[in-house]
Order: structure tokens, then C-alpha cells, then sequence
């Protein structure tokens, strides 16, 4: 039977939950300020300010499913825009009764020895990780208590298709796919977890529709962590083209950077992801969902095709 489905942002994730949505013959309504058409056929694309929860209930109600997969890009600003849109999502889902399913980050636990998990504890201490943790925690607090059901799936850096530059590897893959060589963070060569986004949609997807999934976080199921140069290597590779020379902007130097740059610094403030081994360990959704992740070499293919800017001559 079909349902109606609201999806808040048309990123990279929000298109790809309305593209699973659609496929699978559901209502889709995609909310974003500008009504930006993600170009899925049956999806309505709606303008409207998700903060404004008076609106957005309006929109949401009767809907199984609200979908939080929006992602202000500018850190600067996240302790301004991110407070009354969390707030706004909480109310409409309590006040509507649709499952609200949050497309979190590992974010909320801060540096970390060992592979993370669902078991971890959120200890960040930076600003943007303990916001994340408090989002989270707000609507665990509003589920626990009967008031909404929630639940939150956490990935690592983003691969795949539709990133566009906000991606640490699709960010200098033009450069590399014209043989140039190029800058990375912090180290290279240490293992680190890179989860395609169509995966994200898809366990963001199947917790929402499960009831024994709710009330919990899910580590989305992502494939064995790659150094940053295998992972631009092996996207080359898929587009035919040679390794390039990779080089390291040191955690010092972006803080340098940081000095005039906000956004450099808000950058720099998670250099710790790039300092050490990032790794996540999704064994607990691969489990309980059945889901394994897209394959790596599809996946590279797929991170070549979203790339906005395709190698030229």
C-alpha cells in the first residue's frame, strides 16, 4: 500500500531516499527553501522553510515517515540555522505521529581509539560534534518518553554519486582526472571508512520502516576503509586514468590557514578524522537489516559519474 513520505533536503542523501521512495511506488514530498527539483519523476518538490514547524506540520501530516536529511554546508553557521530546524523536525514529528528518521554523522563522538560503534558513547567536545550529540539526544529523550519514534543512521565521508565538491574525495577529483597533482588532509595513508550515500538512503530507508529498529543509532553499512590515496586511486582507475601525486596539508597548516579563514578553521577543529585511523563498524545493521554495501568498484564508478565537472583534455 503506498504511503506519503516527506524528505527534508535534496542533497545527495535526500535524493537518493526520494529515488528509493518513488521506485518503490510511495508519495514522496521533498521540502527545501528553494523547492529545488531533484528531477525524480512522481516526487513533489515543495518551497518552504522546514524551521517554520507550523508549515512543515501542515505538509507532513498524515505521513509515515518524516526524513531529516538536510545538511547546512556552511559550519560557520550551523549553531544559527541547525537549533530552530531540529526543533521544528522534533515538533512535527510528535505532533503528526510520523517516524522521524535523522541522517546523522559520526560527529557526536569526537576522537576516538578503535573502530566506532553503536555502543560508543557520544563524547565530543567540539562545538558541531556535541550539537550533533545534542540533536540526537533530544530525540531519544521525545522517543523514551512515548512523545515520537525516532531513529538516526551514521555514516562516514561521503562517497558515490551527486557529492559534488563537498566530498575529500570528490572535492580534488578534476584536478587528479587531468593528471595534476593534489593537496588532502592531514594523513594519506591511514585506513579510512568511506560510505557511498545510496547506502546511507537505503538504512535510513529500511530503520524507518522497521519498528524493531527504532529508539536507536545505526552505523550504515560501508565497505573496508581505504586510504585517502587508494580511494582517489582507485576512482582514476575506474575512468581509465594513472595514479596522481597526492599531498599532505598537514593538521598545522590548516590551523594556519584557519587563522583568516572561518571556514578553514571549523574544518581544522575535525582534523583529528585525518590524524589518526577513522573506522566505523557497521556488523550490527549488516545483521539485523541484511544489508551489505554497495560494492567498492561500483562504488568508484558511481563516485566518477556524480562528479560535476568531467575530465577534459
Amino acid at each position: 500500500m503506498s504511503q506519503h513520505h516527506v524528505v527534508v533536503g535534496a542533497g545527495p542523501v535526500g535524493r537518493h531516499v526520494a529515488a528509493l521512495l518513488a521506485g518503490r511506488g510511495d508519495q514522496v514530498t521533498v521540502v527545501t527553501r528553494t523547492g529545488r527539483d531533484t528531477g525524480l519523476a512522481g516526487v513533489t518538490h515543495l518551497a518552504l522553510d522546514a524551521s517554520d514547524a507550523d508549515a512543515l506540520t501542515r505538509v507532513t501530516e498524515g505521513a509515515a515517515v518524516l526524513y531529516n536529511c538536510a545538511n547546512p554546508g556552511d559550519y560557520t553557521q550551523w549553531e544559527r540555522t541547525w537549533p530552530p530546524l531540529a526543533s521544528s523536525l522534533l515538533s512535527t514529528a510528535e505532533r503528526t505521529g510520523a517516524v522521524y528518521a535523522i541522517t546523522g554523522n559520526l560527529y557526536p563522538y569526537g576522537p576516538t581509539t578503535g573502530s566506532m560503534h553503536e555502543g560508543l558513547p557520544d563524547a565530543a567536545t567540539d562545538h558541531k560534534g556535541v550539537l550533533r550529540a545534542r540533536m540526537w539526544q533530544d530525540a531519544l529523550d521525545a522517543h523514551r518518553d512515548g512523545r515520537l519514534r525516532t531513529v538516526e543512521v551514521r555514516a562516514s565521508d561521503y562517497v558515490g554519486s551527486g557529492i559534488g565538491m563537498n566530498g575529500h574525495v570528490t572535492r580534488v577529483l578534476p584536478d587528479a582526472l587531468r593528471g595534476k597533482g593534489v593537496w588532502m588532509i592531514g594523513r594519506t595513508d591511514l585506513p579510512h571508512t568511506f560510505t557511498d550515500v545510496l547506502d546511507v538512503a537505503r538504512l535510513l530507508v529500511a530503520a524507518a520502516d522497521d519498528p524493531s529498529a527504532l529508539g536507536r543509532t545505526w552505523m550504515v553499512p560501508s565497505n573496508a576503509p581505504v586510504s585517502q590515496v587508494r580511494a582517489l586511486t582507485d576512482v582514476l582507475a575506474a575512468a581509465g586514468k594513472p595514479a596522481v601525486t597526492v599531498h599532505r596539508l598537514p593538521a598545522p597548516a590548516l590551523r594556519a590557514i584557519g587563522l583568516v579563514s572561518p571556514m578553514m578553521r571549523e574544518i581544522a577543529e575535525m582534523g583529528y578524522q585525518w590524524t589518526a585511523p577513522y573506522v566505523l563498524d557497521d556488523r550490527a545493521a549488516r545483521e539485523h537489516f541484511g544489508i551489505e554495501p554497495t560494492p567498492w568498484d561500483e562504488v568508484c564508478r558511481r563516485t566518477l559519474a556524480g562528479v560535476a565537472e568531467p575530465a577534459r583534455a
